[in-house]
């Protein structure tokens, strides 16, 4: 029997409505809990005032969300499966010759949209919240002074110092990270009263200095004064280049690949980045996964019975599924394993697992 268009329109409905309840109502709690901990963290911070942190709430919320979307799904999913489940309506429908397959493909469908919203909209806005937020939470929270950023043009670096800071740029960076070329520094009194510019062929990052070689220290005399060896003091390690690089949370799914690209290009790894570009395009695979474990779990309350059992097994399925996830994404970051198979591994896994329940359920 096909199913009609009305029923599938009503599964469809009921579905997107439960996994929206499910979502705004975790997301309202999420952003309560951030805003209690922002407050906590600001409490003895003058520029930290109560708008400003539920500000930053708000800005931290979206990227919240693309993590919780999954456990919505699975959530949601099995509310309104266990629903329509209690009222007959799916018992009703298998009676009249639908199949669990025709009566899931609503779900499934708007679940696959929503991945796609998600990488194709949802994430490039979150990104852009996400790159205020920690410029904010770095500005009131951390007190950091540092500010890096890799571009096609080079390394742009700034550092505070104590009379005011200097910004550095280099058009080169050497495979280890540690070595630069063709820079260019200018260092400025307070926040904008220019003090002295230098120019080097190359520089290394020691301990607690930049090394610059063949170096010209031009003041606000404008009289050029060359060095051969030039030393800047820095709090940086290399570590701290590497890591303060934009993380893969604040850059959307358009940019990842060129950003990426950039990095490689100038000798960094950028695992990090391609595997959370691999992540977002497994999400509409992880988000159909999920309807299919809910479904798995929902559908055989009236068969079995014990509905507290199979509910809980269900939700501790997505909490067991979260924990995986993180320990394959370990192992991806660490390169133990590719990073496409870290990234897909997770959806993959659960999608198989799905139909192959399902599969038992109906015909076993």
């Amino acid at each position: 029997m096909k199913l009609s268009g009305t029923l599938s329109l009503y599964f469809g409905k009921q579905f997107l409505l439960w996994v929206l309840g499910t979502f705004l109502a975790i997301m309202a709690i999420v952003y309560l809990l951030d805003s209690i901990e922002l407050l906590r963290r600001g409490a003895d911070r003058e520029a930290a005032t109560l708008t400003l942190m539920l500000q930053m709430a708000a800005l931290k919320a979206p990227q919240m969300g693309q993590t919780i979307l999954p456990f919505a799904t699975l959530f949601g999913a099995m509310l309104a499966f266990t629903r329509m489940t209690r009222t007959n309506e799916l018992v009703v429908a298998r009676a009249a010759g639908v199949s669990v397959w025709q009566f899931l493909l609503p779900a499934l469908t708007i679940a696959f949209l929503i991945g796609v919203f998600k990488i194709a909209v949802f994430n490039p806005v979150s990104s852009v919240m996400t790159a205020k937020y920690e410029a904010l939470e770095n500005k009131v929270l951390r007190d950091k002074g540092n500010f890096m950023a890799l571009t096609d043009g080079g390394l742009w670096l700034r550092e505070r110092t104590s009379t005011g800071h200097f910004v550095l740029h280099a058009t080169g960076v050497a495979a280890d990270g540690a070595s630069l070329s063709g820079l260019t520094i200018l260092f400025f009194q307070g926040e904008d009263r220019f003090e002295a510019r230098v120019d080097a062929a190359e520089a290394t990052l020691r301990t607690g200095f930049w090394e610059m070689y063949n170096a010209v220290l031009t003041t606000k005399s404008a009289i050029p004064e060359a060095r051969e060896v030039y030393r800047l003091p820095t709090a940086l390690t290399l570590e701290n280049i590497q890591d303060s690089f934009s993380p893969p949370e604040t850059m959307s799914f358009w940019e990842l690949p060129r950003f990426i690209s950039i990095l490689e290009s100038a000798g960094f790894s950028a695992v990090r980045h391609r595997l959370y570009w691999h992540a977002l395009l497994a999400s509409p695979l992880l988000l159909c996964a999920m309807v299919l474990i809910a479904a798995t779990f929902s559908l055989r309350l009236t068969r079995r019975g014990g509905t507290l059992v199979w509910v809980s097994a269900g939700l501790f399925s997505g909490f067991f599924l979260y924990f995986a996830s993180d320990l394959v994404f370990a192992l991806g970051l660490s390169a133990r394993i590719p990073e496409v198979l870290a990234a897909w591994t997770p959806a993959t896994v659960t999608a198989l697992l799905g139909c192959a329940s399902l599969l038992h359920l109906e015909d076993g």
